[in-house]
This record gives C-alpha cells, structure tokens and sequence, in this order.
C-alpha cells in the first residue's frame, strides 16, 4: 500500500458512543492536521477527537485532545476515561493521573470486564454563571453559563426540538462566544434524572459527552431541577454525576481496536 508518511499507531476508544482516537504523540507533528485527518469519518478512521499522551513529570500520562476540526480544546471528560482505560490495558492500576488542559483529573477504577472498563473521574470544581439570555432570529434564548475547564452553556427545554442541531449551530457562531461554546439541551425527567442532547464545539453533534454530562448537571441541580447524584442519559448512554463541592463523573469507556493511519 502506499504511503505518504510514517505510519501512526492508534488505538481507538469510544465512552458512551463519544469516541476518541489514541495516539502516543512523541515524534508527530502538525497534531491539528492529522487529528482532522484520522477524524474523518470517510477519508479517515473516524472520531470525534484525538487524545494525543506525552510524557508527564507530575501525573500517568499527559494528553491533548484536538476535535475532529483540528481545534485544541481543555480537557474531554469522555476522552480522558478512554486515556484511562487504554493506560489501565497496558499496566492494571486503581488510579490513573491525568494530565489534561483543565489540570490533573484522577480517574479511580470502579469495574472492568475484559476491554469494557468503569471509571469515577474526580473532574474539579465547576463555576456557574448567572442566566445569561441570547438572541437568535428564532427569539430569544435562556441558558446558564458552566465551565468544567471547558466553556458550556445549558439550555433547559420541555422537549427536544427537530431543529434543535440547527439552533445550537446558531448560537455556537455568535460574537459572544468568541472561544466557541459546548451545548447541552437538557429535558428534566425527574429529580434524579436527565436527557441531554450534545452539541460540541469543533465537532458538532455526539452521542454523549463527559464535560457536558457534568455541566448539564451542575446547572439542574444549581437551579434546584435535580439532585445529586444526577443520571444523566443521553443517546449514547448513561453518566452518573454526583456534585459535592467536586464534581465526579461515574461512566464506561471501551477499548475498540488498534491500528495504524497512513499519513
């Protein structure tokens, strides 16, 4: 087969239909290139981000997550358990540092059965905005601000509208949000549970996200919506959030496969 460059080893790893690539980052250059390259769910292997390690003084391992448009972001709570499980594949430990862009998260093994592992990743302290309202052509539009070292912004609704993508790529483009912005639209099911639907900065829709999970939850118990500990569902599964003065975020992450990406 040709090849226009080294091959790149992966592995690949989704956490509740949230998937990742992995990638041992030493040597590579051009991340924000070649992670748009190995996203491409066509003309690539297909993800929503790469989770590039290095090598950390201070934790496990040091990873940096870059989207599928080749945008760098903070920290991917799914991301980072999937680092965890693949760490965990190739030295069994309880407890995993993690370096990210958000600062060190330690993920403690809870379960594991065969490549399917469960992780409770303490993800720090959350802020949490005032409401902050927004214009669209559509009318206006309330959400409440979180960061979990990544910017959120969660919109409560009644139900999920067939245009809702559409809405959150609208609010996405405005000024205000001049980083760019991680949507959560969240329907209250009950005090101890939530729908979200996701609507990521530099990816567009998933099938579920960590950071998202714990800011959409932050948000419903903030408002007095929920409670702690708050399931949250969502397409790709179920993450449990439990919010004390840290937020911790309780869900699976699978090992895929391996392989190698022609660059």
């Amino acid at each position: 087969m040709m090849q226009s460059g080294p091959a790149i080893a992966f592995v690949k790893a989704n956490a509740c239909g949230n998937d990742f690539l992995i990638v041992e980052g030493v040597g590579a250059s051009d991340f924000a290139d070649l992670s748009r390259k190995m996203c491409d769910r066509h003309r690539g292997v297909g993800a929503d981000g790469v989770e590039w390690l290095f090598p950390a003084d201070d934790a496990d391992i040091q990873a940096r997550l870059f989207n599928a448009d080749g945008s760098e972001a903070q920290i991917s709570g799914n991301g980072t358990r999937c680092v965890a499980a693949y760490l965990c594949a190739k030295e069994p430990k309880e407890k995993i540092v993690i370096r990210t862009g958000a600062g060190l998260k330690v993920c403690t093994l809870r379960s594991r059965k065969e490549t399917e592992y469960e992780f409770e990743t303490a993800m720090g302290e959350p802020q949490v905005g005032a409401e902050l309202s927004i214009s669209l052509p559509s009318g206006a539009v309330g959400g409440i601000p979180v960061s979990m070292g990544n910017p959120h912004y969660v919109i409560f609704v009644d139900e999920f509208s067939v245009d809702w993508k559409t809405e959150a790529a609208e609010i996405g483009r405005l000024p205000q949000f001049k980083h760019g912005i991680n949507l959560e639209f969240v329907r209250v099911k009950d005090r101890a549970n939530i729908d979200v639907r996701f609507f990521e900065r530099g990816v567009g829709e998933t099938q579920s996200s960590g950071t998202g999970s714990c800011a959409a939850a932050v948000a419903a118990i903030s408002s007095a919506k929920a409670e702690s500990p708050l399931r949250v569902h969502a397409p790709g599964g179920v993450q449990t959030v439990r919010w004390e003065k840290e937020v911790f975020l309780l869900g699976p992450a699978q090992l895929i496969c391996r392989g190698e990406f022609f660059s």
